[in-house]
């Protein structure tokens, strides 16, 4: 929610966003506490793909019979049948999306701004004004929406709180989620893109 709420800057035009969002991207990567959540996060994307992973493979191997027809269509809906295809979209997007802003960032030859930051804000237009990586972001932020929606809802089954009396409002609390932060990341490309138009 923080880089979200920080790539939002982008939407502020001019010198001021410019100077905003620099200093924001430069908060985000010399400030003691948000190095530690980061590390967190990758730490648990890593774990997240290689348990999911294990999980697949002691899976499939738990039973040496496949089923005679296993569809699953009438328990559980197409993102949760296809787990494995949205989190590898979003895996192919993390690594070249770090590629693009964070490896440019921390080891990168980009220029200053005139506040003597580094220029992100330059280098996150020049990407968003390329079509092919739009419209790539959008896409990944649709297997986002679905990745998320499913495993917002799983966690509060996990936890024993998706109950029947809990289970509408988990839903509607696991689509608003997985509708709202994809968008508002995918919105912002969109705009930079269609701006430069």
């Amino acid at each position: 929610m923080g880089h979200l709420v920080g790539n939002l800057q982008l939407f502020i035009s001019g010198e001021i966003g410019q100077k905003q969002f620099n200093e924001y991207a430069l908060f985000m990567t010399t400030n003691p506490a948000v190095k530690i959540l980061s590390y967190i996060t990758y730490s648990s994307i890593c774990l997240h793909v290689f348990f999911t992973l294990l999980l697949a493979i002691r899976s499939k191997g738990a039973r040496t019979i496949e089923y005679s027809k296993s569809s699953g269509n009438t328990n559980s809906d197409w993102s949760s049948r296809n787990m494995a295809i949205l989190g590898t979209v979003i895996l192919i997007f993390l690594v070249l999306h770090l590629k693009s802003f964070w490896y440019e960032m921390h080891f990168g030859t980009i220029g200053s701004d005139p506040w003597g930051n580094k220029d992100l804000y330059t280098v996150t237009l020049t990407a968003f004004q390329r079509l092919w990586y739009v419209v790539l972001y959008v896409l990944s932020m649709v297997a986002l929406a679905l990745h998320l929606k499913h495993g917002v809802e799983s966690a509060f089954q996990t936890i024993g709180m998706k109950t029947r009396f809990y289970k509408s409002i988990i839903h509607r609390i696991a689509y608003s989620f997985a509708l709202v932060v994809p968008t508002l990341f995918a919105s912002i490309p969109m705009y930079i893109y269609w701006k430069q138009l």
